[in-house]
């Protein structure tokens, strides 16, 4: 069996994650203005439409979010019904673009991708609708009895955890980033116990 060697900068990667993956935003200027896209961590689907639907209205390519996509141009085509359909596909680019860059990357799995803005909005508010019976206890359940198995890096395992942290949140269950920290730290193989150990060196 190999042993994992973990710098530093990998130990202190790791705690930044978990600690502050649940702050992650895009800001950017529009118009001279700040705008700021939470990223969607999967929990915070309500403010991450928020912010998109308000970056793209300051930024004036919200069409493609509200409307849907224009007929194809025929050569029967008017001046004007070129110039909406140039406008369209333009905003749909830049909603698709916007809207993708601000996932966290093991959330796009099965979310399609040969689409309209408006018809991924749909497909992600469909995925990540709050049912008011959420069953908390099941959500729990899954959260304790993680574990790593070597698929995928130690980065996306802390994310999917995390990932728990937030859903469990918006059910009013508030996890620490301490318990999560040290659920992490607990649930990894003794290959990367030199993470475990670094960590409760520290002051």
């Amino acid at each position: 069996m190999c042993a994992y060697t973990v710098s530093s900068d990998t130990l202190f990667a790791l705690i930044l994650l978990i600690l502050y993956i649940v702050y992650f935003t895009i800001t950017f200027s529009v118009n001279n203005n700040m705008v700021t896209i939470e990223v969607l961590t999967g929990s915070n689907f309500k403010k991450w439409k928020e912010d998109i639907e308000f970056a793209m209205e300051m930024a004036n390519v919200d069409l493609s979010l509200v409307t849907d996509k224009p007929g194809e141009l025929t050569i029967t085509s008017t001046g004007d019904e070129k110039l909406v359909h140039a406008a369209w596909m333009k905003n749909n680019r830049i909603c698709l673009l916007s809207m993708r860059s601000s996932i966290l990357d093991h959330l796009k799995s099965g979310m399609p991708t040969d689409c309209t803005a408006k018809e991924l909005m749909t497909a992600i508010s469909e995925r990540y609708r709050v049912s008011s019976n959420a069953n908390i206890g099941s959500l729990l359940q899954v959260f304790f009895n993680m574990k790593y198995d070597g698929n995928g890096g130690v980065r996306d395992y802390v994310i999917r955890m995390v990932d728990y942290q937030t859903k469990l949140k918006a059910l009013k269950v508030d996890l620490s980033d301490t318990c999560i920290v040290h659920q992490a730290l607990n649930t990894l193989p003794p290959e990367f116990s030199i993470i475990k150990t670094n960590y409760n060196s520290q002051d």
